[in-house]
């Protein structure tokens, strides 16, 4: 069964070019995540392909938020593109078929799963632009996805207390704005 991961792709292709824009002394700025940096968010988003590819290849999976900047130390692009090469490698027909269990929605094939996966990447992206002065505006396609996404998991993640209080949006925000503060992303 094909799988179609352009926007996985995208997602993370975005956040790749959002690491690059990091100054050398922008890895210390705290972020939007409660008590992180935006080394913690490179890390945990970099930690999530290790994720990914245990997820792929059955392996024990990685705590990819205690501690996140331990998967980036020193070189942050380079642990990056290391991690998501790995990944990668793993994404072959019978790691992207493999079941992987999504909370309330059971098991799915991991192809299936990284197309919600978006989520991830993508809002973190977001928090690292904020942390380190970038511009902030993200792929409409994407969060028209990942807010579907969000929907759906969102009462798992603050029950188990990974996702904070939703916020109020501005009337007449736009999608965007919207799936931020569905998140509790304070956007002002």
């Amino acid at each position: 069964m094909a799988h179609n991961l352009s926007g996985y792709h995208r997602a993370l292709d975005l956040f790749e070019g959002l690491l690059a824009g990091v100054p050398g002394d922008g890895w210390d700025a705290p972020s939007p995540c409660d008590g992180w940096t935006a080394r913690d968010v490179a890390g945990h988003v970099t930690g999530g392909q290790y994720l990914i590819r245990s997820l792929a290849t059955g392996e024990p999976a990685p705590d990819v938020s205690t501690d996140p900047a331990r998967f980036v130390p020193g070189d942050v692009m380079a642990a990056w593109r290391e991690a998501r090469k790995e990944a990668a490698t793993a994404l072959t027909p019978e790691g992207l078929s493999r079941p992987v269990p999504v909370g309330a929605l059971g098991r799915l094939p991991l192809g299936d799963y990284l197309q919600g996966y978006i989520l991830e990447p993508l809002v973190h992206a977001w928090d690292l632009a904020r942390a380190t002065g970038q511009p902030s505006r993200l792929d409409p396609d994407l969060v028209h996805h990942a807010f579907a996404t969000a929907h759906m998991i969102a009462a798992d993640l603050r029950t188990a207390g990974h996702l904070a209080p939703q916020l109020p949006a501005p009337q007449g925000a736009d999608e965007q704005t919207r799936l931020l503060a569905f998140l509790g992303r304070p956007i002002t």
